[in-house]
């Protein structure tokens, strides 16, 4: 039986906390204390979940089937309302149904199970900080390419050029969303075309000659910080993997019996699975840390949050520049593929295709088919190791030169 507002005001507390249904997963819960809270039970992805809408009789039974009205209009459309009242969805979602916000928000939580984590937190960041602020309210349908234009400049002004290309990608993604769901008849972005500063062009320095390599090699083993950054600076230019891979490194992906590390395919930038071979110094390395960080999930935790979180995007570079490197102008956390890259097809004369196979480019086959992770693996193996037994060498012929291992501040 539905609850009306007399058989509320009739409800007495017990000893334990009871209920009283009303409709369609709303009840409301009764406590020791005389303090009764609205809760609406449905469930989302096959597992149960529960929402609370407030106390009675702060919140009304018609304010408390509101919301819970409301709740399962989102449930009809895909979404979790849980995660919708995290951002304040549910109470606008009546007044403002048609606004920017709410629809940026559907367009997010309906595609955020087909992104990498890495590309879902950088939107959350772009719609949170840099596009929401100023669009808030406003309905889709009313916003043009002038009130865009402003937004993404405001981007554009504090120097970030390539952010603000990003930005408006996203944008056009969500006007794509709202005109399919016929929430408005035009997407503004298309006439933005050509109106943004150009994309930046990076510079990532790497030093490329055997010579100054083998000083920075042997200045990473001079190195006096933590073991954990130290471990993961003297991986680098042995695996020589993209920085953001590496600092999440887990140790679930390191099989060091087999010695290789895979890595799934939502951690690659290309999309695609990709196993890394390891050679015998990169497990002694691991070896001699297991003990530290085996029980974590991640290879290089962070300080703050070591259970959950690894260490930061900038703790590479850091570490270069606390052994007197120039990271803008010398060698930077990048800068290893690009030695890599140079060195094992110059000095050591590898293929090209295995070479790039294990940057994790995307290579294709004569009939432009993309290879696999598992192809030239052997090959791949034989050539991890060398490369590893060739930068000892590297590191053993500067000392045994007395070479001076400060001289790294630019490139030589």
């Amino acid at each position: 039986m539905a609850l009306t507002d007399v058989r509320l005001r009739g409800l007495k507390p017990q000893d334990k906390v009871y209920r009283q249904a009303d409709e369609k997963g709303l009840y409301i819960e009764v406590h020791p204390n005389s303090a009764m809270y609205w809760r609406h039970k449905y469930r989302f992805l096959s597992k149960e979940k529960r929402m609370s809408y407030g106390v009675y009789p702060e919140v009304s039974l018609k304010e408390a089937r509101a919301k819970r009205d409301a709740s399962r209009k989102l449930l009809a459309d895909g979404f979790d309302p849980g995660q919708a009242k995290k951002r304040g969805l549910l109470e606008r979602e009546a007044a403002f149904a048609n606004s920017f916000e709410v629809v940026a928000w559907k367009w997010y939580e309906r595609n955020l199970p087909t992104w990498k984590t890495v590309t879902a937190n950088k939107r959350l960041s772009l719609l949170e900080k840099d596009l929401i602020p100023w669009l808030k309210e406003k309905p889709i349908s009313e916003i043009d390419a002038l009130e865009l234009l402003k937004v993404l400049r405001r981007i554009e002004e504090r120097g970030a050029n390539d952010t603000a290309r990003v930005a408006r990608q996203l944008l056009d993604q969500i006007f794509r969303y709202a005109r399919l769901n016929q929430l408005c008849s035009h997407n503004p972005t298309m006439d933005l075309q050509g109106a943004l500063a150009p994309k930046t062009t990076f510079h990532r320095p790497a030093i490329t000659e055997p010579q100054a390599f083998g000083k920075l090699l042997v200045a990473i083993d001079q190195y006096q910080g933590s073991i954990i950054v130290r471990s993961l600076l003297a991986l680098c230019p042995l695996l020589f993997q993209r920085p953001g891979e590496m600092i999440a490194m887990e140790w679930s992906e390191i099989d060091l019996e087999e010695a290789v590390w895979s890595l799934p395919e939502n951690k690659m930038k290309m999309g695609f699975a990709h196993i890394v071979p390891l050679p015998e110094q990169a497990v002694a390395i691991l070896k001699e840390l297991k003990p530290l960080t085996g029980r974590r999930k991640y290879v290089f935790p962070g300080q703050r949050d070591p259970r959950n979180k690894h260490v930061s995007a900038a703790t590479i570079n850091k570490a270069l520049q606390n052994l007197g490197i120039d990271t803008k102008t010398a060698h930077c956390a990048h800068g290893f593929r690009a030695t890599a890259r140079t060195m094992l097809d110059e000095q050591l004369g590898y293929r090209v295709e295995w070479i790039e196979h294990q940057l994790a480019h995307q290579v294709r086959d004569a009939l432009g088919r993309a290879y696999n992770r598992t192809t030239h693996l052997p090959q791949r193996q034989e050539m991890m190791q060398e490369w590893a037994n060739y930068l000892d060498q590297l590191k053993i012929r500067t000392a045994k030169n007395k070479l001076d291992t400060k001289g790294l501040i630019t490139n030589e």
